[in-house]
């Protein structure tokens, strides 16, 4: 099993873009032995301290194999919206790891 943590910054005024994108990538996760464990849009007076910019959004998904991930990224419904994605992120940063 594996777990992803993902960090996404939406561009300013993107947010109803990166939604739609959302609409359609979150679902997909299940189709790949893959769960949303939680998705948190964290107010920004929530963080205590920090070292890097306040994403808009938390990802935790966690996936049964690396090889579902993989099959995930490279589904064909999700490649056919990769432009809202490409369109409402301005960046985003992945964090694999393994529950201990």
């Amino acid at each position: 099993m594996i777990h992803i943590t993902q960090l996404i910054y939406v561009i300013e005024g993107q947010e109803a873009v990166f939604d739609e994108f959302e609409s359609v990538a979150i679902p997909t996760i299940a189709k790949y032995n893959g769960r949303l464990l939680f998705r948190v849009r964290p107010p920004k007076e929530s963080f205590i301290e920090a070292q890097i910019e306040a994403p808009y959004e938390i990802h935790l998904v966690e996936f049964d194999a690396h090889e579902d991930f993989q099959n995930f990224m490279k589904d064909e419904d999700r490649k056919k919206i990769l432009h809202l994605k490409e369109q409402s992120i301005k960046a985003s940063v992945l964090y694999l790891g393994q529950k201990l």
